[in-house]
């Protein structure tokens, strides 16, 4: 069962054996994605504010000096259980790839539209290792954006 709310920052806890890195760069990326997209995507704790997933969301949102965050509450899950979501919402993304012909299609689409929002691309996801790869996927450390910093302050994070 899981329950989804809005809570305050101090009541959640970082988990202690969360295996994930955030580099500050990273951290400063996710803020400036809160930023201008608003915080979309909830972290994920347990009964008692224990994040079980979203560490760096967590990082960025008291970056940003938030009082609330949006959260999903997972209910009734073994300590088991909690410990190998935790470890599989991290890997399974990073397992993901990128088809590159889709993005040779939707980027230059994209850069269009994102100039009328004050937002523009700096980076293409190709890089040295992915072009070695099969021509679905890109290398897991590129981004096929980076959005740069003349994004405006957008709405109201908070309710």
């Amino acid at each position: 069962m899981v329950d989804i709310c809005w809570i305050a920052i101090d009541k959640l806890t970082p988990n202690g054996r969360n295996a994930r890195t955030h580099s500050r760069k990273q951290i400063r990326q996710i803020a400036d994605s809160i930023r201008a997209f608003g915080f979309v995507v909830p972290i994920l704790i347990d009964d008692d504010g224990v994040i079980i997933a979203g560490h760096g969301r967590y990082a960025a949102a008291k970056l940003l000096d938030l009082k609330q965050v949006p959260a999903i509450k997972v209910r009734g899950l073994s300590e088991a259980k909690r410990r190998a979501l935790a470890l599989a919402d991290n890997k399974i993304g990073e397992n993901a790839g990128w088809d590159r012909e889709r993005l040779a299609i939707e980027l230059p689409v994209l850069a269009e539209i994102l100039v009328v929002e004050g937002l523009s691309m700096s980076q293409l996801p190709v890089s040295r290792r992915s072009r070695s790869t099969s021509s679905r996927s890109t290398s897991r450390r590129t981004h096929p954006i980076r959005m740069t910093r003349s994004i405006p302050s957008g709405p109201r994070l908070l309710r």
